[in-house]
């Protein structure tokens, strides 16, 4: 296995590699010393480091001689020096015949060394002068590993050399395992009297962050982690690379539990730990962290003096880490380990101190872990109360993930319980609807079913509306509508449920972009509520979708007047999901039909504050960051909207509320031309819409067909629309106005490109439509008809490419999106208008003045394909796509510097990166800039490391938005 060890990537290194090069030789005079000492446990990656960093040095010119130290004390004097020089001559060839001689004299000296009268210091002397010899004026590096086991001779050479005492330019790079440093350990006064020098740095090695924890075990791997296995990866490591190389290979090779290999490294530390440290790291293993010194001092019964000498022993041991609120294992893989060297009487009986030292602690009863350590010591009837407190204590915090686990844990201990009397239907329901808040929709939906069967006979007005809000939620919106319709028909409903089941059918109809059903549907349950009492929440859900409704249909601004006041009546009466189903709305009516996209996103993203403050953030505030997300995208903030993608992709949200975020990201990744993860993204969507209405359907059914024709699969884009037109019952006139949009764009891109026939039918069957679009949106409210009408100017524009382009629509409608602040389908547009006008052969100036606009936008997007099309047909024109000066005679360099997210790279970096962006592969590189394969690879893999990317599209679309013609 030591290849994988090898292969695996360098990862989260590269500022400290920089920082030890300079350290080392940059900063260091003619004639001086340096030295850098790395300390940190083990498996932090030292040894590979000093690898590194030593090829990088043997670059730079410096003669590098490489040791390690061995666990056998002083019975070997200067064994690492030794052991260095034998390699380095091993390695020299036959012209390196004069150092080859010095290297052998100063081993020669060394074995005709007696312990004369002269004493060490002439020995010292001695080294140094030969050492002087091979380096040949040279900068010379000597490189240690594991110097905690350092001769007494080889301390006392680096104390002479670094004191500047041989009068030679050395610099020293040598790791030391920090746990080992303990007690009297010489090496402590050693490396405690060079920090004096002003040349003498310690630096010590800090874990891998999450970040860089997850591209290290995906290297391994071969494949990006799935959320579940990097967070285990993660959790389980601690950042130690080591350890994270060993998990990830367990993953990839489908092996189960923990390797023999990280049982007994962890096993032999603690085994090394004084008797009573021992006992401390057992504590706390089984305890929930962090486990607070006065409660481990309850647990253990130890004098204080021993508890803090031996708490002092674990942590600098590398085992626990101390901080204000308590203790931690340093990697949860010592519980995992530990977990197996207890009897079971053992566990539990230290569980059961846990459980009565918080029982009886003064104050607040810590209600979660007293539930775990009871139910650990094996009480299930006292754990059982504790978990009901605990998940009653984070549902008034609005902590629903915790609500949901407490409540599980309850139903298993109710069951496990005996003797104990529990409402076991109250405990379904209670876990059922927590399950719903924190995104664990078909969780929900199964304690649901067990909850009703419990109850047997017909269900209740009630449940049918529970099971309608839990399949919406899920994405099942035809069986979620099918519930709402039961619950207003079935004889026990109350007033206001009735008015519940409406106001929750009509939020439901408007994501199905049924406005008109929606409205007619708040106000029935506008009207019910009146007749209601405390039904605040049915008054917000209504008010919501009746602004929307009447806002999309009728009167804008007085739509909007409905929903800002329906937002503010949520926050009155304080209901987390009122307060997040107003946001939404808003939200989606500023970016969606009235275009008002900033303060939409602004709207979108405070929302997203807020609902996460209520414990809401995995569903409502997913959405929101969609709402958000899509804004962006449409004002061409791309940057800015993958970034709003990675905070809301830790929520790990399910559902509906995935739908939305897949979507969202479906877009940026099309725009992009990342072809691979758009459609990753859509067979995702495709799977969980089960049931979806227009609302989700038609936008997948569209990015579909974007995605197909970038991909020239001209049938497929046509396949993907017209399943969008048969399977609408929308009225939302703007999607719809896009998918025929896409459907023209495909007819007239198999034109172009004669790979495809043109299907008169389908052509004349989405003029149709879109004609229908023109009637219908021309009774809309004034924002949604101006929407409408830009995607209708596109439409005329395509068909006009069926039959010879005409560049004056193509000037309409590049005119209208700019009106709208919307960079991609004007940059399109412009693409359109001067194709239109090379074909005429007229007016190549314009053309070409319009090329360098769309141009200008497609990069400054990442706009990958978008680009590629307009440098194709620059090319083919002769068109300069760089500005010209006022005498046409060069290109005007920039003034602009060059963007911060390009300036890590080097310029051979840079160089590669433009052939990447031009969609050449490795070889293709390799050839162009006659140098190998592999070493583009290895530029690559630098130039991924450096911008912090993983695909070739991602690096493209950084190197396009930061180029400057």
């Amino acid at each position: 296995m030591a290849s994988d060890v090898d292969t695996a990537p360098l990862v989260g290194r590269a500022e400290l590699v920089q920082t030890v090069r300079s350290a080392l030789l940059g900063d260091v005079a003619q004639g001086q010393t340096a030295a850098v000492f790395l300390t940190g446990e083990s498996g932090v990656g030292k040894t590979r480091l000093l690898g590194e960093i030593g090829a990088r040095l043997r670059d730079q010119g410096a003669l590098v001689l490489t040791g390690s130290c061995l666990d056998i004390g002083d019975a070997s004097p200067l064994h690492p020096l030794l052991q260095a020089l034998r390699r380095f001559d091993a390695d020299l060839s036959a012209a390196q015949a004069r150092t080859s001689s010095a290297v052998r004299g100063l081993l020669q000296m060394f074995a005709d060394e007696t312990g004369g009268p002269d004493g060490a210091g002439a020995l010292l002397e001695r080294v140094s002068r030969g050492l002087h010899l091979i380096a040949e004026g040279r900068p010379l590096v000597l490189i240690l590993d594991d110097l905690q086991w350092v001769d007494r001779s080889t301390r006392q050479l680096l104390l002479y050399l670094l004191a500047g005492l041989g009068d030679l330019q050395l610099s020293v790079l040598a790791a030391v395992r920090a746990e080992s440093l303990q007690g009297a350990h010489p090496l402590r006064r050693v490396l405690t009297e060079l920090r004096r020098l002003r040349t003498v740095r310690v630096l010590d090695l800090s874990p891998l962050d999450r970040a860089g924890t997850e591209q290290l075990a995906a290297a391994v791997v071969g494949r990006t982690l799935a959320p579940d296995a990097a967070e285990q990866v993660w959790q389980r490591s601690g950042g130690n690379p080591f350890v994270i190389e060993e998990l990830a290979r367990d993953l990839r090779d489908g092996r189960d539990g923990l390797s023999e290999t990280l049982r007994e490294i962890f096993l032999d530390r603690v085994d090394a730990l004084p008797q009573h440290a021992h006992a401390v790291v057992h504590a706390v293993a089984a305890g929930v962290e962090p486990v607070q010194h006065w409660l481990l001092a309850e647990v253990l019964r130890l004098p204080e003096d021993e508890l803090i000498d031996a708490a002092r022993a674990a942590v600098a041991h590398r085992l626990l880490v101390g901080a204000d609120d308590g203790y931690r294992l340093r990697h949860r893989l010592v519980a995992e380990v530990l977990s197996h060297e207890l009897l079971p009487a053992e566990r539990s009986g230290l569980h059961r101190r846990y459980a009565e030292a918080l029982t009886a602690a003064p104050g607040e009863l810590h209600q979660a872990r007293l539930a775990h350590h009871w139910r650990l010591a094996g009480e299930p009837a006292r754990a059982l109360p504790a978990a009901v407190a605990a998940a009653q204590e984070a549902e008034r915090l609005q902590g629903y993930a915790e609500a949901h686990r407490h409540w599980t844990a309850a139903l298993h201990l109710a069951g496990d319980s005996g003797s104990v009397e529990v409402d076991r239907i109250e405990l379904l329901g209670n876990a059922a609807e927590a399950a719903h808040h924190c995104g664990e929709h078909a969780r929900a939906l199964a304690l649901l079913e067990e909850l009703a069967a419990l109850r047997g006979g017909e269900p209740s007005c009630a449940l049918h509306i529970r099971r309608a809000r839990y399949l919406a939620a899920a994405g099942r919106s035809a069986l979620a509508e099918e519930e709402y319709e039961r619950a207003l028909e079935a004889a026990d409903c109350s007033p206001r449920d009735r008015a519940a089941a409406a106001a929750r059918l009509a939020e439901l109809l408007l994501h199905l972009g049924r406005y008109a059903d929606a409205g007619a549907r708040a106000r029935e349950a506008l009207a019910l509520a009146e007749n209601a009492e405390g039904s605040a929440t049915e008054v917000v859900l209504a008010s919501s979708a009746l602004g929307f409704s009447d806002a999309f249909l009728e009167d804008p601004d007085a739509g909007l007047a409905v929903m800002r006041d329906a937002l503010d009546t949520a926050e009155r009466a304080g209901q987390p999901e009122d307060v997040a189903c107003a946001y939404l709305h808003l939200a989606e009516l500023l970016t969606g039909p009235l275009n008002i996209l900033e303060e939409g996103v602004v709207v979108a993203r405070r929302g997203a504050e807020r609902v996460a403050e209520l414990g809401l953030g995995r569903t409502w505030g997913t959405r929101l960051l969609a709402i958000a997300i899509n804004g962006l995208f449409r004002v061409g903030q791309w940057a800015e909207a993958e970034k709003v993608v990675a905070v809301a992709l830790r929520h790990r949200p399910s559902g509906a509320d995935a739908v939305e975020l897949l979507l969202a990201r479906c877009r940026l990744s099309v725009g992009y031309g990342d072809i691979e993860a758009a459609g990753r993204d859509l067979d995702a969507v495709a799977t969980l819409l089960a049931g979806g209405g227009a609302r989700h359907v038609i936008p997948l059914l569209t990015l579909r067909s974007g995605l197909a024709m970038w991909e020239g699969r001209h049938d497929v884009a046509r396949l993907a629309v017209q399943r969008g037109l048969t399977e609408s019952r929308s009225d939302d006139v703007m999607i719809l106005s896009a998918l025929v949009w896409h459907g023209l764009r495909a007819e007239a891109e198999a034109h172009a490109s004669r790979t495809v026939a043109v299907d008169p039918t389908a052509v004349r069957r989405l003029r149709d439509v879109a004609d229908r679009m023109a009637r219908k949106s021309a009774g809309a409210a004034r924002p949604v008809r101006s929407v409408v009408e830009g995607f209708l100017a596109l439409c005329a524009a395509e068909v006009s490419r069926l039959d010879g382009s005409d560049p004056e629509l193509w000037a309409t409608s590049a005119a209208e999106w700019d009106r709208r602040n919307h960079p991609y389908p004007a940059a399109y547009s412009r693409l359109r208008q001067a194709e239109a006008l090379l074909a005429r052969r007229s007016r190549v100036a314009t053309a070409g003045k319009l090329l360098r606009e769309a141009y200008r936008v497609a990069q400054g997007l990442g706009a990958v394909p978008l680009t590629s099309e307009i440098r194709e047909l620059a090319g083919r024109a002769r068109v300069p796509l760089a500005e010209r000066d006022a005498d046409g005679a060069r290109p005007v360099a920039s003034a602009e510097p060059v963007d911060d997210e390009l300036a890590a790279l080097t310029a051979r970096e840079r160089e590669v990166l433009a052939l990447v962006a031009e969609g050449l592969t490795n070889k293709e590189i390799g050839q162009r800039l006659f140098i190998s394969e592999r070493t583009i690879g290895v530029h690559v893999s630098h130039i991924f490391d450096k911008l912090q990317v993983r695909t070739r599209v991602q690096a493209s679309a950084i190197m396009l938005r930061n180029s400057r013609g």
